[in-house]
């Protein structure tokens, strides 16, 4: 029960409600167990009426006796009835407040793990994959919710009834008690075995359940490669194979979970046995009544669902416990990338001023240096190209900017101030960052638009899609700014996604703005309108461009060329060109190419 330790909060702050359900559960069972009672004595009154109604045989007296016998059973059965009745009211109170905090609990836990999600940092999310983490939040969540629903309603049912019960049979014969109740230390013994082989099984299951959704979101998210490369029936074969391995462990679990019943009946049976016989030697004797037989019939029956329930509610709680492990493994663990304590918003927020003081990063997962040693500075105001050839660090450095995560070596410096020192909320709000890795949310082009700026009007989302030269295009599709782009923005063509990115960047107002190669994929027109927006409106605010090519169209104060992940050029445009390096290279290549392509339209 130490991983289920985990949920002891959220007990007690619903507290109200799980101390009036146990109240609730303790009186239905009270008004339960006194069924029984009244069947006693109904029973031995006509028992005990029997021979005086054979002796009155002949005399008129005897259809009088027999109508205040009658009245007085239908009296009893009445009695029943109403205590059954307010058992049922009460059980239904103590549904209404059990399972309706375990379903409070349940939604109080999703958010938590969603909200610790978003906390952690990119590189948890390159240790685990996305059907994990969804497993985690809804199949493992559904399961510790059956814990705090069914299990502890049935588990505090079983603990109160088996308590009055016992008690009301104690109080009538402690002999008759004790032989009713022998068999229940071997299903004690059981139970224990069998609870845990269940627990074992019960965290296989559900690692393999996670792995088979990963398997399924990674093909749903591929499905274009998948296609393309005839991999349907590989795909579907490789997936049927793990499902074949999930089907194999949960049969495995519930030829286990299927002894628990038939061996609770068994029990049960020989309970019921061993009452009716010792019972009747004792009612021979004259140490009980009939009417006791039968109470005691009806209370040993009365507790084969509990006793049957301990292998249930064992059962649960196991798979619970697994699963509040693996929810546990990942609420224990700590975000790397967090503002510090105590720091809060700068009133006046950021200028802009970046400085790399031989900044060395190293990915803490493959181990492989990204960055060596970058050093340069940056004014506000002032324009930037990062240029170099795929895979010398280029993104690396924006992760950087926003810290989704921090240098290993030397010291980034925002406006003179490390920045780990500024607070990580103002700081990313500051950035108006557009990654290589163009995503765009299942939602409306607007909504996508206006991420940036939760409180944007539609005349701002208008404005800033102007600026991203993506305005005509919204306006060319069906339903305009109200179209819905599909999941990842799959409606929308490679440069329509990269521009709204762009806008979304851009509606943020930000004071530093990161770029990175987010033009590869739209015309010299479309970026001349882009960079002429950077040039004009954004001409006081801080840029960084990452780029494969080279802007001709926009007079960058500063360029670094990064090569293994260092800096091998660094200057003005005219500097770069005079060193006749890989600059100038890619310039003449670019050159060419451009002039070839003006020839051919010619």
């Amino acid at each position: 029960m130490k991983e289920l330790a985990y949920l002891n909060k959220f007990f007690l702050r619903y507290r109200g409600r799980f101390l009036l359900g146990i109240i609730f559960v303790s009186l239905s069972n009270y008004f339960r167990v006194l069924q029984p009672r009244m069947i006693r004595e109904a029973l031995d009154l006509v028992v005990e009426n029997i021979g005086l109604y054979g002796m009155f045989q002949g005399f008129s007296l005897q259809p009088e006796l027999f109508k205040v016998l009658g009245q007085s059973l239908l009296y009893f059965g009445l009695l029943v009835l109403l205590l059954a009745l307010l058992m049922g009211i009460f059980m239904y109170l103590m549904r209404q407040t059990i399972i309706v905090m375990s379903r409070l609990i349940e939604y109080d836990m999703r958010r938590e793990v969603f909200a610790h999600y978003e906390k952690l940092g990119l590189a948890f999310y390159k240790r685990n994959n996305t059907g994990d983490l969804m497993s985690r939040i809804t199949e493992d969540v559904s399961k510790v919710r059956n814990y705090l629903g069914p299990a502890v309603l049935y588990g505090i049912n079983l603990v109160s009834l088996f308590i009055l019960v016992i008690y009301s049979m104690l109080s009538v014969s402690v002999e008759l008690t004790l032989y009713s109740i022998a068999p229940l230390p071997l299903l004690s013994i059981s139970i224990y075995y069998v609870s845990n082989l269940i627990n074992k099984k019960s965290e296989i299951i559900q690692r393999q359940l996670a792995t088979l959704n990963s398997n399924a979101q990674e093909v749903y998210s591929g499905i274009r490669v998948v296609k393309s490369y005839v991999q349907e029936g590989p795909m579907a074969r490789f997936f049927a194979g793990l499902s074949e391995d999930y089907k194999q462990k949960s049969l495995s679990m519930a030829k286990v979970d299927a002894f628990f019943y038939p061996l609770m009946i068994l029990l049960i049976g020989a309970s019921t046995v061993i009452t009716v016989y010792v019972g009747g030697l004792q009612a021979v004797k004259g140490s009980i009544t009939p009417g006791n037989i039968a109470e005691f019939v009806i209370y040993v029956n009365m507790l084969t669902w509990p006793v049957t329930a301990i292998g249930w509610i064992a059962s649960i709680v196991q798979q619970a416990a697994a699963s509040q492990k693996r929810i546990n493994e990942f609420l224990n663990t700590q975000p790397e990338i967090a503002s510090p304590n105590g720091v809060k918003p700068s009133p006046e927020g950021l200028r802009g001023q970046i400085e790399f003081d031989k900044v060395s990063f190293t990915y803490p997962d493959t181990g492989i240096q990204a960055l060596r040693e970058v050093s340069f500075r940056l004014e506000p105001g002032q324009k930037m190209a990062v240029i170099g050839r795929t895979g010398s660090g280029k993104t690396t450095l924006a992760d950087l900017l926003v810290r989704m995560y921090d240098a290993t070596e030397g010291l980034i410096r925002i406006d003179g101030k490390d920045i780990r020192q500024h607070h990580l909320g103002q700081l990313r709000q500051s950035i108006g960052y557009v990654p290589q890795d163009v995503f765009l949310f299942s939602d409306t082009i607007a909504n996508n638009i206006a991420f940036g700026k939760s409180e944007a009007s539609r005349e701002e989302i208008e404005k800033h899609a102007r600026h991203a030269a993506v305005y005509d295009d919204i306006m060319g599709l069906s339903d305009g700014f109200d179209t819905l782009v599909g999941e990842r923005g799959v409606t929308l063509s490679g440069g329509q996604k990269q521009r709204v990115s762009i806008a979304r960047a851009f509606i943020k107002q930000p004071d530093l703005v990161i770029l990175d190669d987010c033009l590869s994929a739209v015309d010299t027109k479309t970026e001349k309108q882009i960079l002429g927006h950077l040039s004009g409106a954004l001409a006081n605010k801080a840029a960084i461009i990452i780029t494969h090519r080279i802007y001709a169209l926009l007079q960058f104060d500063k360029i670094i060329v990064l090569e293994n992940g260092a800096v091998v050029e660094e200057g003005t445009h005219d500097e770069l060109l005079q060193q006749r390096g890989y600059y100038y290279e890619q310039f003449e290549k670019q050159s060419l190419e451009e002039a070839e392509e003006a020839a051919s339209r010619q």
